[in-house]
């Protein structure tokens, strides 16, 4: 099981976040995530780097390491322009890209008024897995070149011809707080993220393995990743809760680190996972 980064973007800026990611490289941490929002959670102001830009310039800056969003919302980028982002960010890191995208927040979230703010809609948690679904299915179909029409509920295709393709295509990851989201990043993405507490996290593996075999695909190709908290019982190889998230054959434990980031603690961090 791999161990990654997260930097926590809201109240910091790119410098910081570059400095960090150098850091966490240059421990061992094997990758570099970031959240997908455009405000602070708060609506306090805090300055809150973009998702995406962040990413193409630490796929650059920090080379040898996995990037990637946690997760990207999908309603804020057409997902056909999304294809072309990251058939491009995959050529510019080298193949390091893990595409994660989600439903965004439900009315419930705090998440939801950034999204409010810019006129976007929060829609049912239905609607907003439908739109998932219909992402990957287009982003797929750019990515491998074919032509046909698509005509789905949220997005079409009419067509498509000359998109950039990736090489090779990056794996997909769902956000998944449930079974039903679960089942979407088995049967139609390339794996899953989720909490690494969750109550139900072994129940989602399985959900997520089982439609990924029912598409006919090999249900030990799931990716499956994980978050936490940044602490030393995450960290220790032999710890109760790595040993957990081995024992259900997670491939990713993602820890998250909030600004102002403390470069000798990652530092230090690193220093625990071969212990």
């Amino acid at each position: 099981m791999k161990t990654d980064l997260l930097l926590v973007p809201m109240g910091t800026d790119y410098p910081s976040m570059r400095a960090a990611a150098l850091a966490a490289a240059s421990a061992g941490f094997a990758g570099i995530w970031t959240w997908d929002h455009l405000r602070s959670d708060r609506g306090d102001g805090r300055p809150t780097p973009e998702a995406w830009t962040v990413l193409s310039a630490l796929a650059d800056a920090v080379p040898g390491v996995a990037i990637g969003p946690l997760v990207l919302n999908v309603i804020n980028r057409h997902p056909g322009v999304l294809a072309n982002m990251a058939a491009t960010l995959q050529q510019v890191s080298g193949g390091r890209l893990i595409l994660g995208i989600g439903a965004g927040g439900s009315g419930a979230t705090p998440y939801a008024a950034e999204q409010r703010a810019i006129g976007q809609e929060v829609a049912s948690d239905a609607r907003r897995a439908e739109r998932v679904v219909e992402a990957v299915q287009v982003i797929k179909q750019l990515w491998a070149g074919d032509a046909s029409t698509f005509a789905g509920r949220h997005y079409q295709l009419q067509r498509p011809v000359g998109f950039l393709k990736p090489n090779p295509p990056p794996p997909i990851i769902v956000g998944a707080f449930g079974l039903r989201m679960a089942r979407i990043g088995g049967q139609y993405a390339d794996g899953i993220n989720t909490q690494a507490t969750h109550p139900d996290l072994a129940a989602m593996i399985d959900a997520a393995r089982q439609a990924r075999a029912a598409s006919g695909r090999d249900p030990d190709g799931l990716l499956v990743t994980v978050f936490a908290g940044l602490g030393e019982s995450w960290l220790r190889r032999s710890s109760r809760n790595r040993q957990t998230l081995e024992a259900l054959s997670v491939d990713r434990l993602i820890l998250l680190v909030e600004p102002p980031y403390n470069l000798p603690a990652i530092t230090e961090a690193g220093g625990f996972l071969n212990r």
